[in-house]
This record gives structure tokens, sequence and C-alpha cells, in this order.
């Protein structure tokens, strides 16, 4: 990967990503976004890995967000190219068939929190500070944070959040439901890897088929949204996991499953 900019571990179907820039708080720039977009690519159509883990390397932070020192040198046009990556980028993650889990362990601002809301689940440390902070910089949230927000804690507190750029602590984002797990500080990646343990654990076509079921739910009716879930259902019905998790039952032992 260039510049060792993106760290990719793998182990027992679970794949974890590590951004690498640590000397700038693993701000998002143009090669480490490029990146981050070609294995996120390589990661969707795997059917052997079973959940992703993103985190950030050091001990300060998950990302801060984009590279300002960056941008600071960018045309109107490179500046609107920029964003439509780090979008596309952040659109990647939340499209993946896995479950994805955002480790955060320091500070996660900008565009850095926006990478942790598409993710599927975040597991926090006690030390993160994060927040949508581009209202006080002179613009808006520019890679989905506008609209994730909203979902996950409401829209009369997502306003409130981002029109005053809020910094909050660990236990303010675990008390508004933005954090699966709060843990010591130093203690996220572990504790994310534990949480995708159990997730890998489960037959990886039905915890698919359930992350379509949601995702495709939200935003919709209830009657289009339980039609969706039926025909997720259904995907469910054909697969030798499914025979293999009524027989482990049966047996009463831990079901072995494949994904098929």
């Amino acid at each position: 990967m260039s510049e060792n900019l993106l760290l990719t571990e793998e182990a027992d179907g679970v794949l974890t990503l590590t951004l690498n820039r640590t000397d700038v708080h693993n701000a998002l720039n143009k090669p480490l976004l490029l990146a981050l977009s070609a294995k996120l690519e390589e990661i969707a159509p795997r059917q052997d890995i079973r959940c992703v883990i993103i985190a950030g390397s050091g001990e300060k932070a998950f990302c801060a967000g984009a590279d300002l020192k960056e941008r600071k040198g960018f045309t109107m046009e490179q500046t609107r190219s920029f964003v439509r990556k780090i979008r596309g980028v952040m659109d990647q993650i939340e499209r993946l068939p896995m479950p994805t889990i955002a480790a955060l362990d320091g500070v996660a601002f900008g565009g850095g929190m926006e990478m942790a809301l598409a993710c599927d689940m975040r597991v926090l440390s006690e030390r993160v500070k994060m927040g949508l902070t581009e209202c006080a910089l002179g613009i808006i949230p520019g890679a989905g944070g506008t609209q994730r927000l909203p979902y996950l804690v409401g829209a009369s507190k997502a306003k409130e959040l981002i029109f005053t750029a809020k910094r909050m602590t660990a236990q303010e984002a675990h008390e508004l439901g933005l954090a699966n797990r709060l843990v010591p500080a130093g203690e996220a990646l572990k504790a994310a890897q534990d949480l995708a343990s159990e997730v890998a654990a489960c037959a990886p076509i039905a915890v698919q088929s359930a992350k379509a079921a949601i995702q495709g739910g939200l935003g919709v009716g209830m009657e289009e949204g339980l039609l969706l879930e039926a025909r997720c259902y259904e995907v469910t019905l054909y697969t030798d996991d499914r025979n293999e998790g009524l027989r482990a039952f049966a047996e009463k032992r831990k079901p072995n499953y494949k994904g098929v």
C-alpha cells in the first residue's frame, strides 16, 4: 500500500483496516482516500470476510478528518473533487455487505466522525472526543454527516450538534446512542475485535441479509420495510448454513457455518 498509509490485518474472518498517518492524527489526504477506496472495493465481494474493523494508528486519534493542510493549496475544482472522493469512500464503507465496526481511541472530528457514522457499529474508548465541527470552519459536513447523524440521534439533536460544532466526550456520545460499547482508554480495538468475533460466529449470509434488511428499511414506510425483510429472509432459506444451524441446535453444539 502506497507509503504504508493503510495497514491491513486478517484473522478468523475479521479484517482490520488501520489508518496509518499517526503524525497528523490519521487525517484523510488524497493518497489515503485512494488506498482506502481500493481496499474497500477489493473487500466487498469477498465471502470469507465476516466483519470489517476500521481503526486509527497511535493513541491520539481515530481520524481528525480531512487534511486541511493539503486542502489549503487546492483550487475550487480540486476541493470539489476531494469532497466527492471522501463522500464516495464513506458510501463504500456503508455499502459493504458485511458488518463494519469503527474502533475509536482518540479524536474523531469532521470526516473522521463521518467515517465512524458510516460504519454499522462504533466502539469508543473513554478518551475519545468527537464531533462534526465543520460549521466552525465555515463549511458543513459533506461526507454524509448531515444524513447519518439524524438517523442515530434524531433530527433535533443532530441539528444542535452540527450547528454548534459540538465536541463531545465519549460519555456524551455513548449517552446519545452513538457508541455500541464504551471501554477504558487503549482498549477500543480489543473490544471491537471481541464484538467482531461475536458477529463472525453467526451465519454470514444471515448476517449480511439482516444488514441489507435494516439498511434498506431506513427511511421507508413500515409496509415497504416488512416486504424487504421478507425478501431478505427468503435468501437464508436456501443456505446450507440454515440447515447447519438447525442441526447444531438439535445436537446441542456450536454450529460450523461456511457461508454457503
